[in-house]
């Protein structure tokens, strides 16, 4: 039976469109379960009907055509409970509803059973059969099975058009509205750019030829490609491989001849596919051919059809990658959005950010916030290639978008779009102003960096410092680890222009979701694993060459020198990190080099830390939390993960009496106290970092002017009362709300996130 499974998953995982992967589900589980029908239905996109979309034993001329209303009939029954529903004669049930057209009369037993994705029922899956009966538990435990498996598949197709409905689509709806996280603030408005993943063959969607000629060409420019691939691959491992083993590039290069997989492919285009989803289709076809065989060996072979599958793709998609042109405003839309995705455009015509995975504080959010541009995440019901070419309102602040906006839409955004712009304006008048609360209260606002680009905004900004240095940014764009020497001038450029401002250097943060193509770290649960000093520590050269660079980058300079040490857990670990210091120090000073010795600090980012504060603020010059990784951290919640994105709570009551903790521990040592994560650069959270005792509040330099001016029209006074009240609350949702109300009734309604745009609908 889990062969039967998997192998339906599998076929239902490759099917090139909807009408094949349903056809697919009901054929295979009538066959499996030896019924008499099967049948599916899809909620619409409004959530309020079931539409008759597949079937094996009903009549198919209602497949498309026929629909249930909320509350019409069993099936809709199965999607209110979201339970299975089983029956030994349906007639006599009193949901019961009677639908000629598709001829289901002559059968009784019924069982329904819910496909549900991320709490959100998307169908039903129906079995029925003529003889009065009661399925069997294993039956029924089959089917759940296979819906929750198949559930996955299904939401995939449907998020990236495949499964969109035929009676409404997207093409012809306007203010479709799809809700996400919200990533980065703003308003834009633009044309969707969609992009997918290099080389990922399950992500090609169907797409029609516009001109075959084209697609041939450059489907066997392609073929040639790969070809002088394997031919040099071939030859550079030829005087070490035995000649059986060399066979394999023989057997490659026939797979590319016209008699072959080449030759399916070019029929596939002539029919008139696109030739990336020419190759995805004859690809994964015989993927799973090779996969069903009960031969070991031959069984195997599906890997290396799958390997020159994505050899080929990934030579269609940087062909045609080169032709793209992308237009102003553009809006970049991916089921995954990344760092050198955004790279591709150029600056000027990236407008805003859409992506499928992801959270607020997932480091494409966090980059796509120090430039400005606004973005959502999590958007995970998103139609994806249903987007290409749509005009589309991002509204970043609220986490939500916008296709194909009407007028009146598109008017209610253009004056939120000007309400921004006015008040960013006004904000501007603050830049030479200081961050004092209006009854006296200093607090210092820095920012975070890892770009050049970073400098003269954070400085046009009003920036008094630099609270985070990423500076894993310069190591993620060489291809090998950068010299003593090019980390000196890098840092040198940065303290040079912040002077006589304080800098504070991270050392090098790699793992968990910071990769470096030359370094790669590979672990099933990364978060937890190698990353951060763990890794430098372990590697002392490239912890040395670091710091060395980093006091280097400081001679002669007034602003202070501030190292800090990411994913500290233990003494143990801020000792020997220390001592290297030291160490460094003393060999700089022992080349002649005139250099004072920088502070040192520990961010504070796991619960160890938290509860080790005091004992590590002993031993350090200031600490500093991140709060990003300490609530992923405390509430178990990985934050890239949209399938947990709304567990993330940075406001939650548990995250919160840990950062009065932290304040609470390095004031005891009188050591001043930071935080860094992206919280400190919300008004909410602004403002009760402030009343903890929090010294500095280091954010992207966007968050900037809006946080200072929400600290210099309040007072401590207000801070302190809002935060006695939050820590007497037990929700999340709870203290957000909380928080908004008091920032409203304090007067500061403008800076806070999606108060003006509340009425749009």
């Amino acid at each position: 039976m889990l062969e039967t499974l998997r192998y339906i998953v599998q076929d239902v995982n490759a099917a090139s469109n909807f009408r094949r992967a349903l056809d697919i589900i009901v054929s295979r589980v009538r066959e499996a379960m030896g019924t008499e029908v099967c049948s599916v239905y899809m909620v619409d996109q409004s959530g309020e009907r079931y539409l008759f979309v597949a079937t094996e034993g009903l009549n198919q001329s209602a497949v498309g055509q026929l629909s249930l209303e909320r509350g019409q009939g069993l099936v809709t029954l199965v999607g209110t409970r979201a339970e299975p529903v089983n029956l030994e004669d349906a007639t006599t049930h009193p949901k019961f509803h009677y639908l000629p057209e598709i001829g289901e009369e002559p059968f009784h037993a019924f069982l329904g059973v819910p496909i549900i994705h991320h709490r959100k029922v998307l169908g039903v899956l129906v079995v029925q059969q003529r003889a009065r009966r009661k399925f069997d538990e294993s039956e029924e435990a089959f089917l759940v099975t296979l819906s929750a498996q198949l559930a996955g598949v299904i939401a995939h197709a449907r998020a990236t058009g495949d499964l969109a409905d035929h009676t409404d689509p997207i093409g012809e709806r306007a203010d479709t509205c799809f809700t996400g996280v919200p990533g980065s603030p703003g308003i834009m408005f633009g044309t969707a750019v969609v992009v997918h993943p290099t080389a990922h063959l399950e992500s090609v969607p169907d797409r029609d030829a516009e001109d075959i000629m084209v697609e041939l060409m450059v489907f066997d420019r392609a073929i040639k490609s790969v070809r002088q691939d394997i031919q040099l691959i071939g030859e550079q491992l030829a005087l070490n491989l035995p000649r059986e083993e060399q066979a394999l590039f023989d057997a490659y290069f026939h797979m590319l001849d016209d008699d072959a997989l080449a030759g399916e492919i070019r029929d596939c285009i002539r029919d008139g596919q696109w030739a990336q989803g020419a190759v995805r289709q004859v690809i994964l076809s015989h993927v799973r051919q090779f996969e069903k065989m009960t031969d070991s060996y031959l069984r195997e072979r599906a890997a290396d059809v799958r390997e020159l599958g994505q050899r080929v793709l990934a030579y269609l998609q940087d062909i045609r990658q080169k032709k793209t042109n992308f237009p102003q405003n553009c809006i970049l839309v991916g089921e995954e959005v990344t760092a050198a995705m955004m790279a591709e455009i150029p600056a000027e015509n990236l407008a805003g950010i859409v992506s499928m995975r992801g959270s607020g504080s997932s480091h494409v959010a966090i980059l796509a916030r120090a430039l400005d541009i606004p973005t959502v995440m999590g958007v995970m019901d998103l139609p994806l290639f249903a987007l290409e070419g749509r005009q589309l309102i991002v509204d970043g602040s609220g986490g939500q978008i916008y296709a194909n906006p009407s007028r009146v839409l598109a008017a209610q955004f253009q004056e939120l779009l000007a309400e921004e712009q006015e008040f960013s304006a006004e904000l501007e008048e603050l830049r030479n102003l200081p961050s004092i609360t209006k009854d006296g209260r200093r607090i210092r606002l820095w920012v975070n960096i890892g770009l050049t680009g970073d400098i003269s905004r954070s400085l046009d900004l009003g920036a008094e410092g630099v609270g985070l240095f990423r500076t894993e940014v310069p190591f993620m764009t060489k291809d090998r680890f950068p010299t003593e020497e090019e980390q000196r001038v890098i840092y040198r450029e940065h303290m040079l222009a912040f002077n006589p401002r304080p800098v504070t250097m991270r050392t090098l943060d790699i793992g968990g979701d910071k990769a470096l193509s030359y370094f790669p770290i590979h672990e099933d649960n990364p978060f937890l694993g190698w990353r951060g000093i763990r890794v430098t520590l372990d590697h002392p050269e490239i912890f040395m060459a670091q710091v060395r660079a980093m006091i280097k980058a400081s001679t002669g300079l007034s602003g202070a020198l501030r190292i800090m040490l990411p994913m500290i857990s233990s003494l143990a670990e801020l000792e020997e990190a220390q001592a290297l210091i030291d160490r460094a120090l003393t060999e700089v000073r022992e080349e002649g080099i005139p250099v004072l010795r920088p502070e040192v600090g520990v961010m504070v980012e796991v619960p160890a830390a938290v509860y080790q504060a005091r004992l590590l603020a002993k031993r350090v010059d200031f600490l500093s939390v991140g709060s990003n990784d300490l609530t992923q951290y405390m509430l178990a919640v990985d934050r890239n993960n949209p399938r947990v994105a709304s567990l993330y709570q940075e406001l939650h009551p548990a995250v919160l009496h840990a950062l009065r903790e932290v304040a609470k521990a390095a004031h005891g040592e009188h050591k001043p106290v930071g935080i860094c994560g992206e919280l400190a650069g919300t008004p909410a959270g602004a403002v009760l970092c402030m009343a903890m005792g929090y010294d500095v509040l280091s954010m992207n330099a966007t968050n900037l002017p809006k946080v200072k001016w929400v600290i210099r029209n309040i007072t401590l006074l207000q801070s302190r009362r809002m935060l006695a009240q939050v820590l007497k609350m037990h929700q999340a949702d709870e203290i957000q709300a909380f928080m908004r109300e008091q920032l409203i009734k304090a007067g500061l309604a403008r800076a806070v996130p999606g108060q003006r745009t509340s009425s749009v609908n």
